[in-house]
């Protein structure tokens, strides 16, 4: 009877602790992926019409876009980040080489590449590695912006204004993009009279 008893009652303290779902099989709680996380919160960035809340939504996609899901890749950028901070863009390039050839559809390795070689003025190197960021994620307004510098830095005013207006599509309330877009739209204008 005692064994019968302790049975019954293990059997009741575990149905207690169970979670709420267990009492509808049909329907656990889903897992929410990385993917439907950032599709979302590109869904928010979009609708969001407040700067500042705007600029949350946008830190909180870039966190997304930083975890590579691999210790040694996110060791890697860290490591890069601390060289590019120290001006050692070579030693930075040596450590994304390597994030690139680990990690190839690490879209946010490509993207801090082409950073770098921006800013060693490789602007060539840069586009190309612009490129395929925007392969791996074509709503990168990062990468975008990326171009729509260069763009501009090398003269391509219409093209800088496109990329910008890419940016503006993805991300209304980047200051940085409305005013670009207010900038060029005027020097466009002004060299058609």
């Amino acid at each position: 009877m005692r064994i019968l008893f302790a049975f019954l009652t293990s059997l009741f303290l575990s149905s207690a602790v169970l979670p709420a779902w267990a009492d509808d099989p049909v329907d656990p709680p889903v897992a929410v992926t990385k993917e439907a996380r950032i599709d979302q919160l590109f869904a928010d960035l979009k609708r969001e019409r407040n700067e500042k809340a705007a600029e949350r939504i946008s830190g909180r996609i870039w966190s997304e876009w930083f975890q590579s899901g691999s210790a040694s890749v996110d060791l890697m950028m860290q490591w890069s980040q601390k060289a590019i901070e120290n001006q050692k863009f070579d030693v930075a390039l040596d450590f994304l080489d390597q994030v690139v050839t680990l990690q190839p559809t690490y879209a946010e390795g490509w993207n801090r590449r082409a950073t770098v070689h921006y800013m060693m003025k490789n602007f060539g190197k840069s586009m190309s590695d612009i490129d395929r960021t925007l392969q791996l994620e074509p709503r990168h307004f990062g990468a975008l912006s990326g171009l729509a510098q260069i763009m501009a830095v090398t003269g391509h005013k219409q093209s800088a204004l496109d990329a910008w207006q890419r940016v503006l599509g993805i991300y209304p309330m980047m200051r940085n993009a409305q005013d670009q877009v207010a900038t060029l739209s005027e020097e466009l204008a002004g060299e058609g009279i």
